[in-house]
């Protein structure tokens, strides 16, 4: 095992909107703790560790999924709690995936072989 699923990751044009959806539907709270508006970014959930946990991240110019169009795919990305970064690093490296921009405080990005994006992200 190289990492634990920390948070599913949904492009959308409002977060705040889906995530009270969300908190509505499954009956878990908006984590205001790691809110941002500015930036876009709301939790439904516990904090980091705490499962399940779901995050909605703003998509400026977001064109929607329309299912099954395969022109219109689902958007969505997987953050992955790994406890030593490099070493994770060279390990889905290894295992196909590729290093993409990007980069903050306790979080890099990568795409699987299939260029999908995931996160390997840390506690620091």
């Amino acid at each position: 095992m190289i990492g634990r699923l920390r948070t599913v990751v949904i492009d959308c044009p409002d977060p705040r909107a889906l995530a009270g959806f969300y908190s509505e539907l499954l009956g878990l709270p908006v984590d205001d703790s790691g809110a941002d508006d500015e930036d876009g970014w709301t939790v439904v959930g516990g904090g980091p560790g705490q499962h399940p946990r779901l995050a909605f991240q703003r998509a400026k110019n977001l064109r929607e999924p329309r299912w099954p169009d395969p022109s219109r795919p689902q958007q969505f990305h997987l953050d992955v709690t790994v406890e030593d970064i490099d070493a994770a690093e060279a390990q889905v490296l290894k295992l196909g995936a590729t290093r993409l921009p990007g980069q903050g405080e306790g979080w890099r990005v990568y795409a699987d072989p299939s260029g999908h994006p995931f996160c390997l992200c840390w506690d620091e």
